[in-house]
């Protein structure tokens, strides 16, 4: 009786990633008027650098829709993820953003004193 060899190790795709120089305005619009999106770019852009995993974000979604958020966002150049071990992780690619879209981000990252919309600019 011979052993069976252990099960091959799961490994997932690795993120595509779309760097912010090829989006257009419209895209990048789009993947920002969803509100679960707009909390999860607001708390990747709270957070260092690698510190937010997929699985830590409380919102009102599947983790299926999370999914399809995070690929909206990556696709849009807005974030960037990075597998360690079985979670991946964000960061928001802020400098590469703001050199696209000028002041775009700071207006999403803006958030009114009563955790609606954004204060209006001055």
């Amino acid at each position: 009786m011979t052993a069976e060899p252990p099960p091959a190790p799961r490994h997932r795709t690795p993120p595509e990633h779309t760097h912010p120089r090829e989006v257009a305005l419209q895209t990048a619009l789009a993947a920002l008027a969803d509100p679960v999106r707009i909390t999860l770019v607001r708390e990747i852009g709270a957070a260092d650098d690698w510190a937010r995993a997929c699985g830590s974000f409380d919102v009102p979604v599947r983790k299926a829709a999370l999914s399809h958020h995070f690929a909206v966002l990556r696709s849009a150049g807005l974030i960037e993820q990075r597998d360690n071990g079985s979670k991946r992780f964000n960061r928001l690619r802020r400098p590469e953003f703001d050199e696209r879209f000028p002041g775009l981000l700071d207006l999403v990252l803006r958030e009114a004193p009563d955790g609606g919309e954004p204060a209006p600019v001055p």
